[in-house]
């Protein structure tokens, strides 16, 4: 494949998959195109996923909001 692209936000999140699948490769001894798999399977995957990257919103939405309320207390005390 060779493709040309000009956006350096484009070029490093195909670098991040490309490490993320390597990763995967290496843990699993298997890609994405496994048979093994259900549909069910895939599904509930994604779901996790979905799952996690919900936590993780929150989580940092959290850290944001307990760091606004810190800055504005500290401005506050002077």
């Amino acid at each position: 494949m060779n493709i040309q692209i000009q956006d350096k936000n484009v070029l490093n999140v195909m670098a991040k998959f490309k490490e993320r699948s390597e990763i995967g490769i290496k843990k699993y001894n298997a890609t994405l195109e496994r048979e093994d798999y259900t549909l069910v399977n895939w599904l509930r995957e994604a779901q996790s996923e979905a799952m996690d990257f919900a936590l993780y919103c929150e989580a940092a939405i959290n850290k944001i909001e307990r760091d606004e309320r810190l800055k504005h207390e500290y401005k506050q005390s002077k």
